[in-house]
Formats: C-alpha cells, structure tokens, sequence
C-alpha cells in the first residue's frame, strides 16, 4: 500500500515510518521539515501533491502550543478534504487515552479533532494511546536543569513510541473500523515513582520537589482518568526497562505490543 504519515518526522512518526517501510508498503514522510512531501497542516500547502494516489493516510502531526487547534483540526479539517479528493480509503488519526475526560486546554483540542475525524467524509479508525516513554523523559530531562525533578501526586500508564508503532502499523494495514482502539503502556506508575526511576537510572543527584497540582487537570492525573485497563493491546517495556536499554533498544528486543 502507499501510505501516508502526517507528521512522519516527529517521536511516533519517525518510528511508523520504519516500521511501514520494513513491511513493504510505500511512505511518504508529511511535515513542514520533510525531504520531499512538504506539508503545513496549518495552511494545507502541500496536500494535494503529498496524497495523490495514497490509500492510507496516518495523522502523526501534533502541536501542543498555542496553535494546538490551527494544525490538529482546522488542519484536520484540511487533511480530510485533501483526501477525500485524492480517493485516501482509511484515515487513522492518533489520540491519547482519556482525553475526551479532561475538558481543558490540549485534550480539548484531541477530543475536538477525534469528532471532526468521525464526522468526517474519510472512513475512520481513532488509536488511543497513552504517554510516551520519550514525553516522560523529555520532561524530567527539561526540569534537570533548574536541579530539581517536580512530583507532584499522579498515575501515568506511559509506553514506547516504537511500541505504539507496530500496533498503528497493523491498524493501518486493516480496513476502516469507525471504532477507538488503544494502546497503553505495561504498568500504571505513580508520577513519583517515575521521577525517582529517572532519576536513579540516569544517575542525577536532583532533589524530588512535591507539586500541588489544581483543578481538573490535577483530579485527572490522581484518579487515573489518562490511564486504561480496556486497551487493545498492551506494550511490554517498561519506562525503566526502555531508559537502562536505551531509546529503543529495549523494544527490538522484546518485540511489539501483546493484545490484551
């Protein structure tokens, strides 16, 4: 199949990007930095050209800044005209577990899309995913700077970007199933318990800082609401595992996530 993967250079898409290719299928990397489908979901400049002939098309793109809404649903919006024209016969677009039960700001955003995509004119499959080993980290390793690693009281199920690959690759490689599968990571871990992990295994001497997280974001995180039991399929590495192998490493080894 010639599939097409809006933001094929990011965490997710570069590792889909892979793990199509290595299946047979023909891809073409979307986004504003690709060598050759150069894409702005923002403006839909590139569109048409990027998914001509394509059968499949994978929203990968993300942005959660102040222009969230521009590019996950205007740009969605823009994305799903474009492939109605082009004849595109599967749009799966990627979403996180529990948004749709956290009304503020970025999951507002993902839950907003999610509707636009099922009303859309395109046939549909909405993967739910849960937090990325690589967002985790990312945010312990921004907070290293300033010496301190912030704690506050939450429970998190993240998985490997590289895992969530294989199990959007076969999603992909299926017809349109109008439902919204997850996927989610082997173990719900307390935020606290994640900050100690990073810390030990990256060796940092940094102080844990307890936060007071308000409002309903900080309810979300306390009570489990971006966490699952009823996932698809479940990823094997945990955040520990995929930090001491290093980014990756661990999920070649072990293979793609298990069905639940």
């Amino acid at each position: 199949m010639r599939i097409a993967i809006a933001g094929g250079t990011g965490t997710l898409g570069r590792h889909l990007t892979a793990e199509l290719s290595s299946r047979g299928h023909e891809v073409r990397v979307l986004s504003r930095s690709a060598p050759e489908y150069r894409v702005d979901l923002a403006t839909g400049e590139g569109l048409e050209n990027a998914l001509r002939g394509c059968d499949v098309v994978v929203d990968a793109s993300n942005n959660a800044g102040r222009k969230a809404a521009a590019v996950l649903v205007d740009g969605t919006r823009r994305l799903l005209a474009a492939e109605q024209a082009a004849g595109v016969s599967h749009h799966v677009c990627m979403s996180i577990v529990g948004c749709d039960q956290l009304p503020v700001g970025y999951y507002r955003v993902k839950t907003d899309q999610e509707n636009l995509v099922a009303q859309g004119p395109v046939p549909w499959t909405i993967v739910r995913s849960t937090q990325f080993h690589e967002l985790i980290a990312k945010v312990f390793q921004g907070a290293a700077r300033f010496r301190v690693l912030p704690a506050p009281r939450g429970l998190l199920q993240p998985v490997a970007a590289a895992e969530v690959a294989r199990y959007v690759a076969g999603v992909a490689e299926q017809p349109p199933r109008r439902e919204r599968p997850g996927v989610a990571g082997p173990e719900v871990t307390g935020l606290r318990t994640l900050a100690r992990t990073w810390r030990s295994v990256t060796g940092r001497p940094l102080a844990l800082l307890p936060v007071y997280l308000p409002g309903q974001a900080g309810r979300a995180l306390r009570t489990g609401t971006l966490t699952t039991g009823q996932a698809e399929a479940a990823g094997r590495v945990s955040f520990a595992a995929w930090l001491e192998a290093g980014a990756g490493a661990a999920v070649a080894a072990r293979g793609g996530p298990e069905p639940r």
